[in-house]
């Protein structure tokens, strides 16, 4: 006969059985062993075992077995399944890859504020980060240009209950813009840009449907070259609104302006010491 031997592991020291999530595109999980977050591009079934993949807010991509208590979802240990026809439908995101809050109301607008260089970046703020700042109360303004950046900040004084967040064009080491983003200074305000000459080329060149950006001989308006080398007609609002059309989130635009743009959401909506 068999013996019986109980089982004494005290009960705070047995595993807990994690939950069995769908994993449905745009799902967004943290891998356990490695930390790679990501939201879920796809499930496929392999030699080796299901996978999944996922790519994070940069555009890179990692597969993964799914494993048993292989991810965590919201800072809990889970374990992923494929998706079955049918199931239950996930909470939706928002374009910059927020989850989406069904019915919330838009804050009372923030005395902080964000400013940008001109219309089409707040347009393509908006497009992205538009959710989210409604949800936070920030808005958005922009200024046409940054050459009289320093009295505009002097002139909003940013205060600990009212901070300020600028992104700039073209914020390279030398450039005008860097300069001129030097001399503004102060805890309660942060200038932060990204390297493109425009926020055109923030956006992806595949989203676009290009292979690059063209180079624009220096003196030549930027946007009309734009247009001249890729043949388009020459009329930059048509143009922008074209690209700006095949902008659908995050995964749209470049690293650079991503970091930006949510380091100033950040500062901005950070409560006040």
């Amino acid at each position: 006969m068999r013996s019986y031997s109980p089982d004494l592991t005290p009960p705070w020291k047995k595993p807990t059985p994690a939950p069995e999530v769908p994993a449905e595109p745009d799902l967004v999980v943290e891998e356990v062993a490695t930390g790679f977050c990501g939201a879920v591009i796809r499930c496929e079934k392999t030699a080796e075992g299901p996978t999944v993949t996922l790519e994070d807010r940069f555009g890179k991509q990692r597969v993964f077995p799914l494993a048993v208590r292989g991810f965590l979802l919201e800072g809990r240990v889970v374990t992923l399944v494929r998706p079955t026809a049918g199931g239950p439908v996930r909470p939706t995101r928002t374009a910059s890859g927020s989850i989406a809050v069904p019915g919330a109301r838009a804050r009372v607008a923030r005395a902080g504020r964000i400013y940008v260089e001109g219309r089409h970046d707040a347009e393509l703020v908006e497009r992205v980060w538009g959710d989210d700042l409604r949800i936070e109360g920030v808005v958005v303004e922009y200024l046409e240009g940054v050459d009289d950046l320093p009295a505009v900040v002097e002139e909003f004084a940013p205060a600990p209950d009212a901070r300020l967040g600028v992104l700039v064009d073209h914020l390279v080491p030398g450039s005008k813009e860097s300069r001129i983003a030097a001399a503004v200074t102060g805890a309660d305000v942060l200038v932060v840009g990204h390297p493109y000459i425009d926020v055109w080329e923030a956006v992806k060149p595949s989203s676009v449907g290009i292979t690059a950006w063209p180079r624009v001989p220096r003196g030549e308006d930027w946007k009309t070259g734009v247009c001249r080398a890729l043949g388009w007609p020459e009329n930059t609002g048509a143009a922008w609104q074209h690209i700006l059309s095949r902008v659908h989130s995050y995964r749209d635009l470049e690293p650079a302006l991503l970091g930006s743009v949510e380091r100033l959401i950040d500062f901005v909506t950070e409560p006040a010491a």
